[in-house]
């Protein structure tokens, strides 16, 4: 009876945490599609924090689109320190990914269940990846700018991949990506600053 009732307790907490990733995603797509240029113009006005806080938006969620990358890019070029930048946005993002990562342990294995076709394919086969080669899968799909990492970050939340090497994996992996959004920036903008005979 014991095990049965803790058995009930841990599906309730898995199913509370899917309603709450989702409802997280939703409310952070509104207030994105809402604010959209409040949210552009004060991330770049707030420099490194601007850097965290857009990349918190655009690491939780696919529904609308968020100009992080934008964003990350041109304060690469204008920060004093490019690699603070770098090491702000690789955490927002990973912070952000953790909401996905909630809605995939409250339900992720049962997500597509009972639809079939493209979406349905591909998410099996990234669930698939996950389950043979979870870490190595989660930071290649983390480290590179791709429309896959949401799939795997659901599927590692619905195998229960463990929380804390999931934020491992993913800040190393995020991390890695926007430094190199970051100084693709800094060299590109610094180098048309140059070409224009602007003073730096």
């Amino acid at each position: 009876m014991a095990a049965e009732s803790e058995k009930t307790s841990w599906s309730r907490a898995a199913y509370i945490l899917g309603i709450a990733g989702v409802v997280l995603t939703v409310a952070m797509a509104a207030a994105i599609v809402y604010y959209a240029d409040f949210i552009r113009n004060k991330a770049e006005n707030f420099g490194y924090l601007g850097a965290f806080f857009i990349s918190i938006l655009g690491g939780a969620t696919i529904i609308v689109p968020v100009p992080m990358m934008a964003v990350v890019f041109a304060l690469g070029g204008v920060m004093k320190h490019p690699w603070l930048v770098g090491l702000f946005a690789g955490f927002g993002e990973t912070m952000g990914a953790l909401i996905i990562y909630m809605t995939g342990y409250g339900g992720g294995r049962v997500l597509y269940r009972g639809k079939s076709g493209r979406i349905q394919t591909l998410y099996n086969r990234i669930l698939l990846l996950m389950e043979r080669r979870g870490m190595i899968t989660l930071f290649i799909l983390a480290a590179v700018i791709n429309p896959f990492f949401y799939p795997a970050a659901l599927a590692a939340g619905a195998l229960h991949f463990g929380v804390k090497r999931y934020f491992l994996v993913c800040a190393l992996g995020k991390t890695f990506k926007a430094m190199t959004i970051v100084y693709a920036g800094y060299f590109g903008i610094q180098g048309l600053f140059r070409l224009l005979g602007v003073p730096l």
